[in-house]
């Protein structure tokens, strides 16, 4: 088994790499999980977790949001040599984008036709959105409720988002079929699956 650390923005960022491990190639176990919150708390310890990456692996994934490109975002991210170990993914453009791209099943789990669902969603500006207005075309009452944010809140999604969309993702996600709609998800997990560990004190650099 690769022990490997997690870095990762919310619950839902978390669920799916767990996923990714438990059905990569690669045997992996996870050893400890980080968090803080958020693109803020990944940004300011980018460097941290690739110094650290030296004693254990490291899985950090982070959503592409506004910037312009994955190359781009870790440059900024991690102005320093990357470390073999540091494994840095960028969901292009949010981590809703693969669950939207396993179109027969989100379909299933929200009841809609599965016409509706996008064809190409690391395309989409704003992949939480449309996985909104989708929800909201579902005929089950209690995942609108979830997902979709009240009727006067300020909120940009439900009260139950990430454990509703945690369901999915334990329950019915494929990511290898979600990976033919999304080249940042098959990116991943071809990196996942080609990944090994240097165990070594002293590795040589590579730059991202």
């Amino acid at each position: 088994m690769i022990p490997i650390n997690l870095a990762f923005e919310d619950s839902l960022s978390e669920s799916v790499l767990r996923v990714l491990l438990r059905k990569s190639k690669r045997p992996y176990e996870v050893a400890t999980p980080y968090t803080g919150g958020g693109f803020g708390y990944l940004r300011q310890r980018a460097r941290g977790f690739n110094n650290a990456a030296k004693s254990i692996p490291f899985l950090l994934l982070t959503d592409l949001d506004k910037a312009n490109c994955a190359p781009t975002l870790i440059k900024e991210w991690l102005p320093v040599p990357m470390h073999p170990n540091l494994i840095f993914r960028v969901a292009v453009r949010e981590v809703e984008s693969w669950l939207l791209a396993d179109r027969e099943n989100f379909a299933r789990f929200l009841g809609i036709a599965v016409e509706l669902m996008p064809v190409k969603p690391d395309t989409l500006p704003d992949p939480k959105s449309v996985l909104i207005t989708l929800a909201l075309k579902s005929r089950n009452r209690r995942l609108r409720e979830d997902i979709v944010p009240r009727a006067g809140s300020t909120s940009k999604q439900g009260p139950n988002y990430n454990g509703r969309l945690i369901t999915f993702v334990e329950g019915q996600w494929d990511p290898t079929a979600a990976s033919d709609g999304s080249d940042s998800l098959r990116r991943t997990i071809e990196a996942l699956a080609s990944f090994t560990p240097i165990w070594a004190s002293e590795v040589p650099l590579v730059r991202p």
